[in-house]
């Protein structure tokens, strides 16, 4: 099936391997990119300024019909990340946060919504974090935004199941983009890759309602 795909935070990493992964598939792409402008490999798909900060989801959903007709896809992808401990003044570093992975796929989800439902296939695929489902070391502010953005994808599908939305979070660890060169102390080419997670995104697209996968958990090492 091709799709109708929304892809936020568009311009690198995660984000970008998914963009260029599903390009190859054959799927039809509008691009979140805050600069709204597509790598070269990218530029026959449509793209869209989009500053998951600025609350603009409208606006780019109404653009994206206009060049693919109905959305039936939405991957959120646009994340940010600011270590903030529980002692430290976390209030505007938290809202920022807060802004970006929980308000923002919720804004752009509440969108879509009629498109999704009226697909009858429609998804929702939420590049969450392994950050939203324990606690490491002291970085509380992160940690929340993502275990209230993985809370937001229960609702989604709970929501949606009835008409066909099935919504998936992927959780990953450490993975090659620049949020882990400036955060983590790992070689890059030990941590999991852009393009591993593309992969996985592609996956899940290609399996039917009956065959949900409502999370994925994927580590580049091992954990007790």
């Amino acid at each position: 099936m091709v799709r109708n795909i929304l892809i936020s935070g568009a311009s690198r990493g995660i984000g970008l391997a998914i963009a260029r992964h599903l390009s190859a598939q054959g799927h039809r792409l509008s691009l979140g990119i805050r600069s709204g402008q597509p790598p070269a490999d990218l530029a026959q798909h449509h793209c869209f300024a989009y500053d998951a900060s600025r609350g603009d989801e409208e606006a780019w959903l109404a653009s994206a019909r206009k060049a693919l007709g109905p959305v039936d896809t939405l991957v959120h992808c646009a994340g940010v990340l600011e270590v903030v401990g529980l002692l430290d003044d976390f209030e505007a570093p938290l809202e920022r946060m807060l802004e970006v992975n929980l308000k923002a796929p919720w804004r752009l989800t509440r969108a879509a919504w009629e498109d999704l439902r009226a697909h009858g296939q429609g998804r929702v695929i939420s590049l969450v974090s392994l950050s939203g489902k324990r606690v490491k070391g002291l970085s509380a502010g992160y940690s929340a935004s993502k275990f209230a953005q993985l809370a937001l994808h229960q609702a989604i599908r709970n929501t949606g199941w009835e008409d066909g939305i099935r919504a998936t979070a992927i959780c990953p660890s450490w993975v090659n983009t620049d949020m882990a060169a400036a955060n983590c102390p790992l070689e890059p080419d030990t941590l999991t890759q852009p393009d591993d997670i593309a992969a996985l995104v592609d996956s899940i697209l290609a399996l039917p309602n009956s065959a949900v996968v409502d999370e994925i958990a994927v580590n580049c090492r091992l954990e007790p």
